[in-house]
């Protein structure tokens, strides 16, 4: 029995790429989306990927990607419009006869959060399971140990600090990049089990944020200490890191339930385990790769680069959710006061169209 191809959209992202590399290793033929041809591309196609370059908002981009596919792997971009693109998408599912889409979600997803994402991430799911004739399953993640806390890794090696805008006593059980997309994967070798379900995977154990510090301490072989940052300057630093100004725009409101306790509701569980036989990765685990990554491999050269860059924090442009994330410019067409064309201009690429955005 051959196979049925599943179309894996960001595929060069996070997610996108470990759920296009595990397809692969099982044997499943996949069909890679990505908004442009680079080096990972290129690399996903060595692996024996198909490669295709689409938009994520374009019903007729998407169509043509989904055709001789069944089954689709859904990562919305950060985008103020990814409500446009989850619709581009299910109408594409429907006029090409898609059977199933696993869709990756939030664990704090609502019709009443105050971020616009996590808005915008509910409604995605209500109308993908409202799509007759396909199945729809959620994977709905907290914050991933991969991103925030393991991002500041470089700073731990070096300096021995691990700079993040919440409380030490913060708890958290946070997943793998690579366990959130086993359990995609495992809904997408099996549809009929996980159709209309939503599933959150964790990791095995709750820890603070003042623990989290105290095992990475252990990894890099010196103490390192959790520095609670004021948000607008982890705001310039993920601004400097390229950081959508989506994404940072719902960053404030996802600290503050982090604070209140929203991500040990319900944390740890088996998800991982139910779904994939096997144990989620531990935090431990994942700060070790995150440690042998060269920015975090400690030379004098590298630490002298980690050193400066987080002396230049402070001094760098800052990020006002309200200045900065003008969702759209609509400039009216002189030849009729009725006709409007909505761009969203990201101010990290002045004079561009930010239609593509990277994948989780």
């Amino acid at each position: 029995m051959i196979n049925p191809k599943i179309l894996v959209t960001g595929a060069t992202g996070k997610t996108g790429g470990a759920i296009v590399t595990q397809l692969l290793a099982k044997g499943w033929p996949v069909r890679a989306m990505v908004r442009g041809r680079d080096a990972r591309s290129d690399l996903l196609q060595r692996r024996g990927a198909e490669v295709v370059v689409a938009d994520i908002f374009d019903p007729g981009q998407l169509m043509d990607a989904m055709r001789g596919v069944q089954r689709a792997y859904y990562c919305p971009p950060y985008h103020p419009f990814v409500i446009q693109s989850a619709s581009a998408f299910a109408a594409a599912a429907r006029e090409t006869g898609l059977e199933q889409i696993v869709g990756l979600s939030q664990w704090l997803a609502g019709p009443n959060h105050p971020a616009l994402l996590s808005r915008q991430h509910w409604l995605i799911d209500r109308m993908f399971e409202a799509l007759p004739n396909i199945a729809y399953t959620a994977v709905t993640p907290g914050f991933f140990a991969d991103s925030p806390y393991l991002e500041m890794m470089p700073f731990a090696a070096h300096l021995g600090v691990l700079p993040l805008p919440v409380s030490g006593e913060s708890r958290n059980a946070p997943p793998s990049v690579d366990d959130v997309a086993r359990v995609a994967v495992a809904a997408l070798l099996d549809p009929a089990r996980h159709a209309g379900k939503a599933y959150r995977p964790t990791g095995p154990a709750l820890l603070t944020v003042t623990e989290m510090a105290a095992i990475i301490g252990q990894i890099v072989g010196h103490k390192v200490r959790h520095v609670r940052t004021p948000l607008w300057m982890f705001y310039k630093g993920a601004k400097a890191l390229g950081r959508e100004p989506f994404l940072l725009s719902g960053l404030r409101y996802w600290f503050q339930d982090n604070e209140r306790g929203a991500f040990a509701v319900g944390a740890p569980n088996d998800t991982v385990r139910e779904l994939t036989g096997k144990d989620a990765e531990d935090f431990e685990t994942i700060a070790r790769r995150h440690a042998a990554l060269p920015q975090s491999r400690q030379t004098f050269r590298t630490r002298l680069t980690v050193f400066a860059n987080f002396l230049a924090v402070p001094i760098l442009p800052g990020f006002d959710p309200v200045r900065d994330l003008i969702p759209w410019r609509t400039t009216a067409h002189k030849s009729s006061p009725c006709r409007r064309r909505h761009v969203w201009r990201s101010p990290t690429r002045t004079g561009r169209r930010a239609t593509g955005v990277r994948g989780h």
